[in-house]
């Protein structure tokens, strides 16, 4: 008969986290605090640009139905919180501005008021492009530095180790063992906060990206209608 496989041991990660050293400990609950953080930003991120994509296509959709955007009423440029309308304010706001000081000093030129009107396009898509990514140097942040913050928990468990068995008259597997694995605890908890954080950094940079697009293409075509529409 063939003698039985050892049985494998299961990990007590309670029990490793009570035999690391207060810097493995802090490390590994500061790592903890970071997930849930990151977790909470990446949630909360993701249901931001989905509910402003979905009013940036209902604004949209109401300025095709308008025949005019310059005479439009007070209420299309007071929704600042709309990415889309945000820019159309701008936009219509900087060209009747332009025309107001132009038509004082006897000049009536439709470029120079367009050119106010581009001019306010491209301050609010900026403004609006932080906007979409703000939170998103938080995320990067947590993505390198948390294997970097665990590997470091883990030195210096090592050397907590290496340094008490040099104390000690002889060493073995079974006094090194718990040491060793305290220490590794801390880069495993870097891992389990590093690699959710970068799946879903690279989400939410991909739709970032494609709303950034579509703001700069709603953007082109608003500057076009106001130039149809002031000729």
């Amino acid at each position: 008969m063939f003698p039985a496989a050892p049985a494998l041991a299961s990990v007590n990660v309670i029990q490793v986290f009570t035999t690391t050293d207060l810097v493995g400990q802090v490390i590994t609950v500061g790592l903890g605090i970071f997930s849930i953080v990151a977790w909470t930003v990446m949630f909360g991120k993701f249901s931001e640009l989905k509910r402003l994509r979905l009013l940036n296509l209902a604004f949209e959709q109401r300025l095709r139905d308008e025949r005019t955007l310059l005479d439009l009423p007070e209420s299309f440029r007071t929704r600042r919180s709309i990415p889309y309308a945000d820019v159309y304010a701008d936009a219509v706001e900087a060209y009747w501005r332009a025309a107001s000081i132009l038509k004082e000093k006897g000049i009536d030129s439709g470029r120079a008021r367009l050119e106010h009107a581009e001019n306010g396009i491209q301050r609010a898509i900026a403004r609006q492009t932080l906007r979409y990514e703000s939170s998103m140097i938080f995320l990067a942040s947590i993505v390198s530095g948390a294997p970097f913050l665990g590997l470091f928990g883990t030195v210096w468990g090592v050397m907590e180790v290496f340094t008490a068995v040099s104390m000690q008259a002889s060493a073995n597997l079974q006094t090194l063992a718990p040491g060793v694995s305290a220490a590794l605890m801390t880069t495993i908890a870097g891992l389990v906060v590093a690699i959710p954080s970068v799946f879903g950094y690279n989400a939410l940079l991909t739709k970032t990206r494609q709303l950034t697009t579509e703001l700069e293409n709603y953007s082109s075509a608003l500057a076009d209608r106001l130039e149809l529409e002031s000729k």
